[in-house]
């Protein structure tokens, strides 16, 4: 593995890279904490990117950069919304780099991220918010990766069976005052629920998912990218149990994971894990497609 401190990207200067082989992740530290490109060394940045904003610092509004960050649930017009334009610090721990941003004033909560490089396409990202206050503060881990435009979120069904045997319901989904369900960026299968980004789309749209299959996926041309998780049946999830959630408009697509909503005592703190995995294969729309070609795939994770 190969990591590259003050490397340079978009306008900032002190990134930090991870390499192997065939994989490469760049994090910034200027701002953040932020891994702004994740893909093959020779190919896209399967992560969206906000041109106009590459290379800014500084200042008091939000800005949503691109890339992966961390946000605490449940979402709130001022707690969520705090800046993180200032830098970073960081530390390297072998082949993990652990990224400490400051204590955000409004919150009185630090966010942590560590980045290990895996096996030669397996990334873990372990997700942290610290209490600094002197109160407790009920939250919940939120991890927001922002994709690169054009592509396609794949979610699993939970397993079809027939008959009426079975009297627990088996999936729930959410939806948000603007979810319009007949949107036509939306799939609606027996087996998959897929979510497309379309650039210029006039609306935004955004659903909420109690997916237990531990696994979601972004298709972009010839690059796959899934994200694994750990559901945890005794969670308490934010947004009506929601513990994945897939937020797209004219310029994104979101793929958002959820830690359990729990009470973070002062000096306490919350960790969410994801895993990321990249592969170099093209997914087409149809479900019997995906059956045969996806799920040996996540099969093997």
């Amino acid at each position: 593995m190969d990591i590259t401190e003050n490397y340079e990207y978009g306008g900032w200067k002190k990134c930090v890279r991870i390499a192997n082989e065939e994989m490469e992740a760049v994090i910034l530290t200027d701002v953040g904490p932020r891994i702004i490109r994740f893909g093959f060394i020779d190919g896209i940045n399967i992560l969206g990117e906000n041109k106009e904003q590459q290379g800014k610092t500084g200042g008091d509004e939000w800005m949503i950069y691109g890339g992966h960050r961390l946000w605490h649930s449940p979402e709130d017009i001022i707690r969520t919304y705090s800046p993180d334009n200032g830098p970073v610090n960081y530390e390297l721990d072998g082949e993990t780099l652990k990224m400490v941003q400051d204590v955000e004033d409004k919150t009185g909560i630090r966010k942590e991220m560590e980045i290990t490089f895996g096996k030669k396409n397996n990334v873990k990202i372990l997700h942290r918010l610290v209490n600094k206050s002197q109160w407790g503060i009920e939250a919940a881990p939120w991890a927001i990766t922002v994709m690169a435009k054009g592509g396609r979120a794949i979610i699993p069904q939970e397993p079809y069976r027939a008959g009426d045997a079975d009297l627990k319901p088996a999936r729930s989904l959410v939806l948000w005052p603007y979810t319009r369900m007949a949107d036509s960026r939306f799939i609606w299968g027996n087996k998959f629920i897929q979510v497309g980004q379309v650039p210029g789309a006039e609306e935004k749209q955004k659903i909420g998912v109690l997916n237990t299959a531990g696994w979601f996926a972004y298709s972009l041309k010839e690059c796959l990218f899934i994200k694994s998780y750990k559901h945890k049946p005794d969670a308490k999830y934010p947004d009506f149990g929601a513990n994945i959630e897939v937020y797209t408009d004219s310029e994104v697509l979101e793929m958002e994971t959820l830690g359990g909503l729990g009470m973070i005592p002062p000096g306490g703190s919350a960790e969410h894990i994801e895993e990321w995995h990249i592969f170099r294969e093209e997914m087409k729309e149809d479900e019997e497609f995906l059956e045969k070609k996806l799920m040996p795939i996540v099969k093997e994770l």
